[in-house]
């Protein structure tokens, strides 16, 4: 990679930042001051935009003093200092200046890099309505007839639908409207965001009233998931005129609706605030949904009215610029306790009101499912359990088997049996060695002979058999066989093709991840929603190491069986899945994001040059393992997914179901995924 791999704007994100000055009413030089300490800071920091509040050169609360020569001409003067001093930067900087244009005076954004002015933006919509009284000095950008004028000696471009594109930033084009504009039905940055920009800017000064905070976040946090873009928000604070209104300096940055970062308000200090925007993330959210596409269409009148004004801001991406965002290590679990219990609250109920229609529709009372006494039998039997609750059907109408093979656990035995016995389904036995005996005579296999040869024809007969057990007893009993393997499995191709794991009539766990499987049986298990307070058992289920159990261990030392040695850790290759199959995302932008997920969360900020912080998986085994993830799901396990059973989607993270969210050729390859990651720069230990 020609750029280092441990700079943020190798991997399409950009810093933005949003600055609340303490400022002096009627006093521009001073407020120039503040502007450009605050945007030295934020250049320091790597920003490659900054935003200031509405008016902010002169003060909000100037009223009529707006109309005055000398205030005018000082905060020329004042954006002049701004100029000049952005030779410093490469960063564009947003600031907000009355100007007049063709004898109108127009409450505008000026847009600042390089020491150049790129464009100006005036307001469109003037609130002219209870505590404000804009359009007694200010006349709408619609009203105006110029789309250039001459500012500080330019001749610069000027107007509503001015766009900002900077080439050396991939996919960093941004668009600014002003305070009332984002208050309004169908606000301008609406338009601008169908017409390419992946960033909106607000500069505001929006006072404070009670509740208003939160409406604002709404507000905001609403425009950026309808124009799936980064917006920020910045108002007016401390120094404004009390006269009849108070301010907040509140500011906050958004990404696609979620919230990524927001300022402290009713501070005395200036304020700046960062956040570190994914705009690949962006571009492909709009890639994903076509309908965004169909927008720009049927608006194509509005868009095609946008112009773009092209700047370089030459960011070095020569050394390495932590990145300043959280990065989940479970994107499938929420961090936080309450909305994890949200979350797996609402996957549960739709497991259960899924596999509900379906036995309903089908006139079906009966299920049929093999219960190993590992996680995910486990949490398919809670489904169960509670769809029949739901029927007003006995739980004894579940007809559970476990099955053990030659290489069932005592434990995982004893867990079947007594999970059996807490949920209270029909619980049996059976014991499959016998007939997995005879088939592996039939197929001539040395271990019929007494060899010790544990190959996957050894492996898939036990898992055949299980399954061919199931289906036959479901004909036999009239019920069906629900399905216990997760969307984790089928991912990495972890399942037995046919009559195999991989088949059953229905699967309850179709789309849910490993790492959300364990939650949902822990909280199954602290929230008693089976109705028994006894759930020792699940935890102990969930103490429980993953394998198949499928080949013994010997006493020469052979280890036991354990998958995560086999396909590697679940919690990376969950994490790997996520960003793969609903993102796309390359395989460095992959590693990149589970570097900065994984490593030690104890040493804070990410120490730069020489010293390498500890990770709890460094960039090697995430590598390593990126790769078994890449090859297997890409190369060997499509022909799986091209034919699995029906079963509910339970989130945005995605499904493998060719009739959902991915369709794939089953002879696909792998190799642009392999070459990619080939690239990625392992440091020498």
């Amino acid at each position: 990679m020609s750029s280092n791999f441990l700079n943020l704007y190798t991997h399409d994100f950009a810093r933005v930042a949003i600055a609340a000055p303490v400022c002096r009413i009627a006093d521009p030089a001073y407020n120039a001051a503040q502007t450009i300490m605050l945007a030295g800071q934020a250049a320091e920091q790597g920003a490659a935009l900054v935003a200031f509040p509405e008016l902010g050169l002169a003060a909000y609360t100037c009223d009529d003093l707006f109309h005055q020569r000398a205030l005018l001409d000082a905060c020329l003067d004042a954006l002049a200092e701004i100029v000049h001093a952005s030779l410093q930067w490469k960063m564009a900087v947003v600031v907000g200046v009355p100007l007049r244009v063709e004898h109108q005076l127009y409450n505008c954004a000026v847009v600042v890099a390089n020491g150049q002015i790129q464009g100006v933006v005036p307001k469109t919509y003037l609130p002219n309505y209870g505590e404000f009284y804009e359009a007694r000095q200010f006349s709408s950008g619609d009203y105006a007839v110029a789309v250039e004028m001459d500012l500080l000696g330019e001749r610069v471009q000027f107007g509503t639908g001015l766009l900002f594109e900077v080439a050396d930033v991939p996919l960093l084009k941004f668009h600014v409207e002003i305070c009332e504009d984002v208050w309004v039905p169908v606000p301008p940055s609406s338009f601008a965001a169908l017409a390419g920009a992946t960033v909106l800017v607000n500069l505001s000064a929006s006072n404070a009233v009670i509740g208003k905070a939160g409406y604002r976040n709404q507000l905001v946090g609403n425009q950026s998931a309808r124009c799936i873009a980064a917006y920020l928000y910045t108002s007016a604070g401390g120094g404004e005129s009390t006269t009849d209104m108070a301010w907040d300096g509140q500011g906050v940055i958004f990404e696609n609706g979620e919230l990524l970062a927001e300022s402290q308000r009713f501070t005395d200090a200036p304020v700046l605030t960062f956040a570190d925007i994914d705009l690949e993330r962006l571009s492909r959210e709009r890639m994903r949904m076509n309908t965004f596409a169909q927008a720009v269409q049927r608006h194509a009148a509005e868009v095609g009215k946008f112009r773009t004004v092209f700047f370089e801001l030459e960011l070095s991406r020569a050394e390495p610029l932590a990145l300043r965002r959280c990065i989940e290590r479970f994107p499938y679990v929420p961090a936080d306790a309450r909305r994890r219990d949200e979350r797996c609250n609402e996957v549960y109920q739709i497991q259960v009101q899924a596999l509900a229609q379906r036995l309903s529709s089908s006139g079906i009372r009966k299920v049929v499912i093999g219960v190993s006494g590992g996680l995910d039998s486990t949490h398919a039997l809670l489904v169960c359990a509670r769809v029949m609750d739901k029927l007003g059907l006995p739980r004894t109408n579940i007809l559970a088997y476990t099955m053990p093979g030659f290489a069932t656990s005592e434990r995982t035995l004893r867990q079947a049996h007594a999970l059996m016995q807490l949920v209270g389904c029909s619980a049996q036995e059976i014991d499959i060695r016998p007939s997995c005996l005879q088939m592996l005579q039939d197929l001539g296999h040395p271990y019929a002979e007494g060899q010790a040869q544990y190959d996957i024809t050894f492996e898939n007969v036990q898992a055949g058999e299980r399954t061919n057990h199931l289906f036959r007893l479901a004909n036999h009993h009239g019920g069906i066989v629900v399905g216990t393997g997760d969307l984790s499995e089928l991912a990495l191709g972890w399942c037995t093709y046919g009559v195999g794991d991989h088949m059953s009539h229905y699967n309850v766990n179709a789309s849910v991840p490993k790492t959300l499987i364990s939650h949902l049986v822990r909280w199954v298990a602290e929230s008693g929603v089976i109705g028994r307070n006894d759930a020792q058992v699940l935890l102990d289920i969930l103490g429980t190491d993953i394998s198949p159990e499928l080949v013994p261990g010997t006493a020469g030392g052979q280890p036991e069986q354990r998958t995560e040695r086999t396909i590697g850790p679940y919690e990376l290759q969950d994490f790997n899945l996520y960003y793969v199959l609903r993102f796309g995302f390359a395989p460095s932008k992959v590693a990149y994001l589970a570097l900065n997920a994984w490593r030690d969360k104890t040493l804070g900020r990410w120490p730069d040059g020489d010293h390498v912080a500890r990770n709890e998986y460094d960039l090697a085994a995430i590598k390593h393992n990126l790769g078994i993830f890449l090859d297997r799901f890409f190369r060997t396990s499509q022909f799986k997914r091209s034919c699995v059973p029906n079963g509910p989607k339970v989130g945005s993270g995605g499904s493998l179901s060719p009739r959902g969210d991915w369709r794939a050729p089953s002879d696909g390859r792998s190799v642009v995924w392999m070459a990619e990651l080939d690239a990625i720069p392992v440091p020498e230990r």
